[in-house]
């Protein structure tokens, strides 16, 4: 296969994600979502996506695309292109799917999806969820669920770390 190939077949569209679910929903196994930039993925990525993982039995994730992105972080981000951050995390395997999502919130993925459990990095809490995204998990009846973070393993600190060891 085409390296390029391989990168560009990492990531599942929407109806793709949404037809796992519904394998899920037909083998009784509990699907849980999670959401993010993962821009130049780090060990606090990992280490919150390896415990939103333990949590069920298939951990879908879903990651801005470019274009939104630079409307949440700025012109000059993402660093990683979007099917690279893709190609990287649906080679974790913790991971059992990748859906990229063009909007800044996701709740209409989160409608069409209906996780078991939707999860957030301990960074967040209820009331820092987006509350178009509250209203649709609490529309689908999902459980809300925040894991533990590593403080300091952030992609605006290794970006700091980066620009002051190389300039």
């Amino acid at each position: 296969m085409d390296k390029n190939t391989e990168i560009i077949n990492c990531v599942s569209s929407l109806d793709e994600a949404i037809k796992f679910r519904h394998k899920a929903i037909r083998d009784k196994k509990t699907f849980v979502v999670t959401n993010g930039c993962f821009d130049l993925l780090h060990s606090g990525h990992v280490f919150s996506l390896k415990q939103a993982s333990t949590l069920g039995d298939y951990l879908w994730v879903l990651i801005n695309s470019d274009s939104s992105v630079k409307k949440l972080k700025g012109d000059k981000r993402p660093i990683i292109s979007e099917l690279d951050r893709a190609y990287i995390l649906s080679n974790l395997s913790c991971v059992s799917g990748v859906t990229l999502f063009n909007n800044e919130r996701l709740d209409e993925e989160i409608i069409a999806l209906e996780p078991d459990i939707y999860v957030k990095a301990g960074d967040y809490n209820a009331n820092s969820i987006d509350k178009h995204e509250l209203n649709a998990l609490l529309k689908v009846k999902s459980q809300i669920k925040f894991v533990s973070f590593l403080p300091e393993r952030n992609t605006s600190s290794l970006i700091r770390d980066i620009i002051y060891k190389h300039s």
